[in-house]
């Protein structure tokens, strides 16, 4: 039975009231310290349990599930060999990253890349995590915004632009007073409604196929998605284990630990110790979350398939079609709150991350004399530019879209976190200074090398395909450079030092 848009409009209209409300109660009294860390009195228990559904985000909400089946036995679970590199990441943020924000007492974690190597370092290490969150934070608003188009908004005859339009607007909303002291409760919210939304429909389609909970296991694997690891065919095949483990590895190393938006989060508990908490609980709770999300997307298409009903070209769309109008209403409700949940989690925080990067990095203005009148009204601009930038991104994305936009995601981050990955990785490794003045050129250089070789990379390695680790090639390729910008140094001061005696 198919959900009417009326009704779906009352659900979201309902939620936003929630939030809203959760926005008034914690904004009161609110400054600068509260929008960018919360006066860091930030519960780590909370922190933990808000950062699932940020990280999960509308992308694993609809584009996870989907993905299961989209390559058949190929692809099946093999997500799962990222999410277990994801935890050494996490360790490394933990035990490496995290001392080193709290010691400089940071409140935008590039400040790192000025301490160690300089004002250059500092502004293109912030320039390119802004470019890879609006690119990120863009993608993943762009499946809200499709889903509310074809089930809700489209239906009452209002255009993709104006939908996009009132997502981002409604962000703004609940986020441009509190920010992350806001986003802190909000996002723990959403984390709820998401798991319970995947949860209930787990439970419906097990259900409606008579399968036991303990059958769903045995159940999946009959299905011949089952699979998880893959090492038959070597570092040829993109989901090979090894290749998906590394993966995983440095994309949680540069998408949280190098990442504004996340660390934000992390920097807003009391201390070092609550931090690190935080991330070991969440990292644990994640491998849990993500297994569940593979398991329905296995469930959807055995009951697709089961039911006869065709499987979407686009395999995005299998498990919002399935939940409005092939389920029941009552799970078709709790997909709508779990999706926006999802959606908003992550885009949410990102557009206070932005604001907070921009303002801050960018534009110093912690470091400049303004008054309190000034610095909140400038950062009221700027969260009313990145809101205009997302909206714009997101339009034309939709006009581009040909596949999951998980891959999108992880392509990108592939790219604009590279320099931040060999910039970081050389600061930490090493006590060498460099020429920051030609650090640009490095990080610029980087990511354009590194799609060359991946561009060519089968026919130069015998076949060898990089995949996701072109993040990894990227930030060897900047560390290179660093190592040169360093040796050059060396010279510079032995000439001056050779032309002052």
């Amino acid at each position: 039975m198919q959900i009417s848009s009326s009704i779906i409009l009352l659900i979201i209209v309902s939620y936003f009231l929630v939030l809203l409300s959760i926005s008034y109660f914690t904004t009161r009294n609110a400054d600068s310290q509260s929008f960018y860390l919360g006066n860091r009195k930030s519960p780590w228990f909370v922190v933990a349990f808000g950062m699932i559904g940020a990280t999960l985000s509308g992308v694993t909400f609809i584009s996870v599930p989907g993905a299961v089946g989209a390559g058949g036995a190929n692809m099946a679970f093999s997500y799962m060999q990222m999410v277990f590199g994801y935890l050494i990441g996490y360790l490394i943020i933990a035990t490496v990253l995290m001392p080193i924000y709290y010691k400089l007492n940071l409140t935008s974690i590039y400040g790192y890349l000025e301490e160690r190597f300089g004002p250059t370092s500092y502004k293109i290490g912030a320039a390119y995590f802004i470019l890879s969150r609006v690119i990120g934070a863009s993608l993943r608003l762009f499946l809200v915004a499709i889903v509310l188009d074809q089930f809700v908004l489209g239906p009452l005859g209002i255009p993709f632009l104006l939908t996009v339009i009132i997502s981002i607007l409604l962000i703004w909303s609940y986020t441009f007073i509190g920010g992350i002291k806001t986003i802190i409760w909000t996002d723990t919210m959403q984390t709820i409604c998401m798991l319970t939304a995947v949860t209930l429909t787990i439970i419906f389609i097990c259900n409606s196929l008579d399968i036991s909970i303990s059958n769903i296991g045995p159940s999946i694997k009959a299905s011949g998605l089952g699979q998880m690891f893959f090492f038959e065919d070597g570092w040829s095949d993109p989901n090979n284990f090894y290749k998906q483990f590394i993966s995983g590895a440095l994309l949680a190393l540069v998408m949280t630990g190098l990442d504004q938006d996340m660390m934000q989060k992390n920097l807003s508990c009391k201390t070092l110790k609550d931090a690190q908490k935080n991330m070991f609980v969440f990292s644990i709770i994640l491998i849990f979350a993500n297994v569940l999300f593979l398991s329905l997307g296995a469930l959807l298409y055995i009951y697709a398939n089961q039911m006869g009903i065709d499987i979407p070209s686009r395999s995005d769309q299998l498990y919002p079609t399935l939940a409005l109008e092939h389920f029941s209403p009552v799970i078709g409700v709790f997909f709508i709150l779990g999706l926006i949940a999802a959606a908003y989690s992550s885009a949410d925080s990102a557009l206070t991350a932005l604001t907070t990067s921009f303002s801050v990095d960018i534009l110093d203005i912690e470091k400049k004399n303004w008054s309190v009148a000034q610095k909140k009204r400038t950062r009221l601009l700027v969260h009313i530019g990145f809101s205009f930038i997302l909206v714009v991104v997101i339009v034309i994305f939709n006009s581009l879209n040909d596949g999951a936009v998980i891959n999108k995601v992880f392509i990108a981050a592939n790219y604009t976190y590279g320099p931040l990955l060999g910039l970081y990785t050389f600061g930490v490794l090493h006590k060498r200074l460099i020429l920051d003045k030609w650090v640009i050129l490095v990080c610029l250089a980087s990511p354009i090398l590194s799609y060359i070789i991946n561009m060519y990379s089968a026919e130069w390695f015998n076949g060898f395909s990089f995949g996701f680790l072109i993040l990894a090639l990227n930030g060897f390729i900047t560390y290179l450079g660093l190592w040169i910008l360093s040796l050059l140094h060396d010279q510079q001061d032995n000439r001056t030092s050779f032309q002052t005696s």
